[in-house]
C-alpha cells in the first residue's frame, strides 16, 4: 500500500488543541489536581492506585501489581520503595521463588485506606460532576475499549 504524501491543506487542518491526546492530558491534569487537593496523608494517585489495588489482591507480587495497576517496571517499583519506605508495603521472599519479593499492607498501609477510601470516591465524583450519570458511564465504556 502507497503512503499518500500530506498535503499543506491537511497539515494546516491539523490542530493540537482538537486532538485526542490534548483533552485525555487536560482531563487528567484536572483529574490529578482534585486528587492532590483531596487526598491525605500525601498519597500520590500511583500510590493510591497500588495501595488500593494490593488491598483487593494481596499478597502480591510487585510485577502482578503493576500489571494490575497498569504500571510498567520501572515505575511500580518506584511506588513500591516509597510506599515501603513509608510503612504502608511490606515485602517478604517469595517461598516458591527467591528471586521475587511478596507485598502486603502493613496495618498502617490499611489505616490510611481506610482514612481516604471516601475521599478517592469523592475525588471521582467531582472529576465526573460536569456528566450526567449516563455520560459518566459511556465515558468510562469508551476508554476501557480504547484501553
Amino acid at each position: 500500500m502507497e503512503q499518500q504524501e500530506e498535503t499543506a491543506e491537511e497539515r494546516s487542518e491539523y490542530r493540537v488543541d482538537q486532538q485526542i491526546g490534548f483533552f485525555l492530558r487536560q482531563a487528567n491534569q484536572r483529574h490529578v489536581a482534585i486528587f492532590t487537593g483531596r487526598m491525605g496523608d500525601r498519597l500520590t494517585t500511583t500510590q493510591w492506585a497500588a495501595l488500593s489495588k494490593l488491598r483487593e489482591i494481596q499478597p502480591s507480587s510487585q510485577n502482578q501489581l503493576g500489571r494490575e495497576t497498569a504500571m510498567d517496571v520501572a515505575t511500580i517499583k518506584g511506588v513500591i520503595d516509597r510506599l515501603v519506605a513509608r510503612g504502608f508495603v511490606q515485602t517478604a521472599p517469595d517461598p516458591n521463588d527467591g528471586r521475587r519479593l511478596i507485598l502486603s499492607l502493613t496495618p498502617e498501609g490499611q489505616s490510611v485506606i481506610d482514612r481516604n477510601i471516601a475521599t478517592a470516591a469523592a475525588v471521582t465524583d467531582e472529576t465526573l460532576a460536569p456528566l450526567t450519570s449516563g455520560e459518566r458511564m459511556m465515558l468510562i465504556e469508551l476508554l476501557r475499549k480504547i484501553c
